[in-house]
């Protein structure tokens, strides 16, 4: 096979570009991280993944269609992923300028799984037409993603199919979730921009611009009518600046402000607070050395953290809060989890939750005996770990309902946010983003509304500085906070829809729908290879 391709004509200029495919492809990948939030050029991300499938059936071999699907993901992660970066200026550690390093390292290996992809492309759609070819790569870049999710602990962070998100008022073809998983959408997004692709490489302008048309109506078609619920909720963002989070000295000011924002403006019979992930500068539970509570000023104490906490939000009503909690053992701290606390307008503790999902290197320092030696620490500040709780839960609250929770990152791996034996009436998403620069709000606020739309379940997002939101069960924004500035949503609990098929089938669904679009590239190949010995 030529190395440009057996049909279609290329003007001259783009073969000399396929004379150099890995950097084509690192140029691919930096255009397909722009239509992630807050650039949103969705159009030049369908393009790029489009003319990488292009790119790898140009490959003279499977090898070669790896290297140029990792350069296109050491590029495209590195962009997308920039806001990583701006977490080392938040820590005294080690230098700030070594975030420019760790996230084109870290690209360095997530480039591996758009190199899986490319690989196995390659192999199934050598054979047959570039379309069902690229069918094929899009059944691989599910699997690719779905691996990505769970593989080393996960890093599921901006999937392609992200791109086909609408703006906060519009679900965008993500309204396809339910029926499709969020893997199985980055494969959809694959094959939209292998069609158009296609249909540029054999000069059907007239067909690319009508196909590009109806995917922009997809986009921006209106969702669907609003339902109002019927728990009232107050939801914080207290504009709590990153850099005197962890400042003791600050820690009354922080309390102070936050309850500032809480406090009942109208009477009614219950409400539901919603304060962000280190929304309270005190340890609320009982039984720790005195010591540790002396280090948290804002109160000293737990049981008088606890009633100003009820003071505060007055009858009626239950604060949901991100806390910390400890881990104690003879005497000593020995780690800590990063929890959410439920607490009635009595002071009284009535359930909790425990983060799963840790971030490494943020909450937690893996192989700290061989890393922490090299100077290597947390990005977090505290010298104790973190420990995982076990997993999704479902919080019991009685007339304010059943609340399922995860903190922040947590809310970015699909199928992995909900206990599906016993399903929740909305998920509450406490953060903090302070750290993420001006890149990874904007991508976690639209990653949130992604579960919202697979689950069938409203989002609750209460964060220290923005974007903090309230998402409907159609992942429609209902209300926000921007960024870097204080203020509060009330409102009523947008409903819960029955469960989706997502709901239901969890990951299994986008992996029935790659398995399919396999066997598709498959049969395109044994039909291809009978009719060539014919």
């Amino acid at each position: 096979m030529d190395r440009v391709t057996r049909s279609g004509r290329l003007l001259p200029s783009v073969s000399r570009l396929l004379a150099r495919p890995r950097m084509v492809a690192m140029a691919l990948g930096l255009l397909a991280a722009l239509g992630f939030p807050p650039v949103g050029l969705w159009p030049v991300s369908l393009l790029a993944i489009g003319a990488l499938a292009w790119l790898i059936r140009s490959a003279p071999t499977t090898r070669e269609a790896a290297m140029i699907g990792w350069f296109f993901g050491i590029a495209h992660f590195t962009l997308a992923n920039n806001w990583i970066a701006t977490a080392f200026t938040y820590q005294a550690e080690m230098p700030a300028v070594v975030g420019w390093f760790a996230v084109p390292l870290l690209s360095l290996y997530l480039g591996i799984y758009p190199a899986f992809a490319c690989a196995l492309g390659h192999r199934l759609g050598r054979k047959t037409s570039f379309l069902i070819g690229g069918i094929g790569f899009a059944g691989c870049w599910t699997i690719s993603e779905w691996l990505r999710s769970w593989v080393f602990t996960g890093y599921a962070w901006d999937p392609l199919g992200l791109v086909l998100l609408g703006p906060f008022d519009r679900p965008g073809l993500a309204a396809l979730l339910p029926w499709l998983g969020t893997y199985a959408l980055s494969g959809l997004a694959a094959v939209l921009g292998v069609g158009l692709v296609t249909l540029l490489r054999e000069q059907r302008v007239v067909a690319a611009v009508l196909v590009a048309a109806l995917i922009a109506m997809g986009m921006y078609l209106p969702g669907p009518k609003t339902i109002e619920g019927t728990l009232p909720y107050t939801l914080i963002q207290p504009n709590v600046a990153q850099d005197e989070l962890n400042d003791g000295s600050q820690f009354e000011n922080q309390f102070q402000r936050i309850t500032r924002l809480s406090a009942r403006r109208e009477q009614a019979e219950r409400r539901l607070v919603l304060w962000p992930e280190s929304g309270v500068p005190d340890y609320l539970r009982d039984g720790y050395p005195q010591r540790y509570y002396n280090q948290m000023t804002a109160a000293g104490d737990p049981a008088f953290a606890r009633y100003r906490i009820g003071r505060t939000i007055g009858d009626g009503s239950m604060l949901l809060t991100g806390a910390v909690d400890l881990e104690i053992e003879n005497g000593r701290a020995i780690g800590a989890r990063n929890a959410v606390t439920a607490i009635r307008s009595d002071g009284v503790i009535v359930g909790g939750y425990d983060k799963a999902h840790l971030v490494p290197g943020g909450e937690y320092l893996p192989l700290r005996q061989i890393l922490e030696p090299l100077g290597a620490s947390r990005l977090v500040a505290g010298a104790l770990d973190f420990f995982p709780g076990p997993g999704p839960q479902t919080l019991p609250l009685g007339p304010w309902g059943k609340a399922g929770v995860q903190i922040c990152y947590e809310i970015v791996f699909s199928g992995q946010v909900v206990d599906r034996a016993n399903r929740p009436d909305y998920i509450f998403n406490p953060s903090n983003d302070g750290w993420f620069g001006s890149w990874g709000p904007p991508q976690h606020l639209a990653q949130a509304r992604m579960r919202a739309i697979e689950e069938g379940l409203p989002v609750l997002r209460s964060t220290t500085t923005g974007i903090s939101a309230v998402i409907d069960a159609n992942g429609l924004v209902r209300a926000h906070i921007g960024m870097r500035r204080p203020g509060r949503i009330d409102g009523l609990v947008p409903p819960a829809h029955p469960p989706t098929w997502f709901a239901r089938l969890g990951n299994f669904l986008p992996l029935a729908w790659a398995l399919v679009c396999v066997i598709i590239a498959l049969a395109g190949s044994l039909v291809a290879t009978r009719s060539g010995r014919r």
